[in-house]
């Protein structure tokens, strides 16, 4: 089984990487490992080992020999992101990305390169370490609050990662709880652990529920303050929280959840900024920045890596395959709208397309830096207002879209009400909650991953050539299959790798459709 015996050589010895550090944990190499008895006689170990964890979260060559494509968290929120309709990769380039933009990935199951196993494997790692960190919870020495602030930490990261297996792995989960999605594991594991079998959608949520609520107790019983923004703080949780209570649709929850996360954020002094102030979205030191990554000259992964991808003017992958925004999309944007300078209609390079991104650039193009940023505190407006929508409580989704959106444009208003949304994403009814989704598309287009939006909200998708897609893209036969809520289009095929070694898994019984 791969999440026991290939993934990586730290489940297979039973270790846990980690970083020396200073001050920024993250700003040094992994040099060396710990082996489980280590981490429960010293937090300052586990923090370490904690900090390797998040390291892991941008590195490369992590899973396969497919490095170029595989930069940590910021290239699955990629992926996710090309494989809506509100981003398009206008030319093929070297081909990253564009075959999952294509939806033409699946067949890569059979090895171990490509994004089945890489998804799969990216994810259990973090949930072996994570394991390790928590097992040692009752015996790990050090002040409490240390103790609470690294496991807390672990349980977040390990609820965050079966959310995100979830996600890829199976359909949604309302409508679809009984179904398989992947097998739990909760303990450290080695290479003579037997491989288990997939659990129900409903039986995973209920894991990932268990650890994020462990997650928030911990961490508001400590009193250590976070050294960088790789740190996974209470905001960050609450945050986390409301994405997967999003996913469940408990709303009640869900506007809990980021109310808190925006109360939290703030007393680090975390606020909404306005355009101007985040160009680039390369700065983790900027205001409205939750949780990043800082990514420094000796860690940079050059051409492996998400400004290379996403920025034209570096004149690498940006400009071989132009990130394009759709054209129907860019038009929802008021005229006064700052956020209109995140792409440039006029880009010569455009053509027949959509329009050229400009949001994501390199801090310094010699030295190939600009941070990974994975959490900004205006998507937790954003989950506020639908939550506070879809709790019949108009008049206060209102006022909360307004005040983010006004700092983008200063003549935007909303007066809508109504939940109903479309069959297809295009079919459009004027709701309150379709506005705020498609605030949601401008603000947070490219960052996010569209995909995971589409699922929950059961709706169905097409591409087409006058929104810019090339006719690659918007085929009869990939959008007949995306205006289908219940596609399973959007479910990864398991690796075979998870068959070949896990004995509680058949490979007729258990692998996603291909179609």
């Amino acid at each position: 089984m791969k999440t026991i015996y290939n993934f990586s050589l730290m489940s297979l010895l039973g270790l846990v990487m980690f970083n020396s550090c200073s001050q920024d944990l993250l700003e040094t190499s992994p040099t060396t490992a710990i082996a489980t008895n280590e981490i429960a006689q010293s937090s300052a170990k586990a923090i370490a080992a904690i900090d390797g964890m998040y390291r892991f979260m941008y590195s490369t060559g992590y899973t396969t020999d497919w490095e170029h494509e595989e930069f940590g968290l910021s290239a699955l929120n990629l992926t996710a992101d090309l494989m809506g309709e509100d981003h398009m990769q206008a030319k093929s380039g070297s081909g990253w990305f564009y075959y999952d933009y294509l939806y033409n990935v699946k067949s890569d199951y059979t090895g171990t390169a490509g994004r089945p196993y890489a998804v799969w494997n990216f994810f259990y790692t973090l949930i072996s370490n994570a394991n390790y960190i928590t097992a040692a919870e009752k015996t790990m020495q050090g002040s409490e609050s240390d103790v609470n602030y690294v496991v807390g930490q672990a349980y977040a990261i390990r609820a965050f990662s079966y959310f995100m297996l979830a996600q890829w792995y199976s359909r949604t989960l309302v409508g679809h709880e009984d179904e398989p999605c992947v097998p739990i594991y909760t303990d450290p594991t080695n290479k003579k652990t037997q491989g288990k079998a997939r659990e129900t959608v409903a039986k995973v949520y209920a894991q990932i529920d268990e650890d994020i609520i462990k997650a928030e107790q911990l961490l508001s019983a400590t009193e250590r303050v976070r050294e960088s923004k790789s740190h996974l703080t209470l905001a960050e949780v609450y945050g986390l929280h409301a994405r997967i209570a999003q996913v469940e649709e408990n709303w009640e929850l869900a506007l809990e959840k980021a109310t808190n996360a925006i109360t939290e954020a703030q007393k680090e002094g975390i606020k909404v900024a306005g355009v101007s102030q985040f160009k680039g979205l390369n700065s983790v030191a900027a205001q409205n920045v939750m949780w990043g990554v800082k990514i420094i000259a000796d860690q940079a992964t050059k051409y492996a890596s998400f400004f290379t991808h996403l920025d034209a003017d570096m004149g690498k992958y940006g400009k071989a395959a132009p990130h394009q925004i759709a054209r129907s999309l860019y038009a929802k944007m008021g005229a006064k709208d700052e956020r209109r300078a995140w792409w440039n209609p006029e880009d010569p390079a455009n053509g027949e397309g959509g329009y050229q991104q400009e949001k994501f650039k390199f801090v310094n193009y010699q030295t190939w830096e600009g941070d990974y940023i994975f959490m900004r505190i205006e998507e937790m407006y954003l989950i506020k207002a639908e939550a506070e929508c879809m709790t019949n409580h108009d008049d206060l989704a209102q006022q909360t879209l307004q005040t983010l959106i006004q700092t983008r444009d200063p003549e935007y208003t909303c007066n809508k009400t109504g939940k109903e949304l479309g069959t297809l994403t295009s079919d459009l009814t004027g709701s309150l909650r379709e506005e705020i989704i498609n605030q949601r598309r401008i603000e947070l287009w490219g960052e996010f991953g569209r995909i995971y939006d589409i699922r929950r909200l059961h709706q169905g998708f097409v591409r087409t050539a006058g929104d810019g897609h090339p006719s690659a893209a918007c085929k009869d036969k990939l959008n007949n299959a995306t205006k289908n809520p219940e596609s399973y289009k959007w479910v990864m095929v398991i690796p075979q790798s998870e068959f070949d070694g896990n004995v509680n898994m058949d490979e007729g019984d258990d692998q996603n459709p291909f179609e």
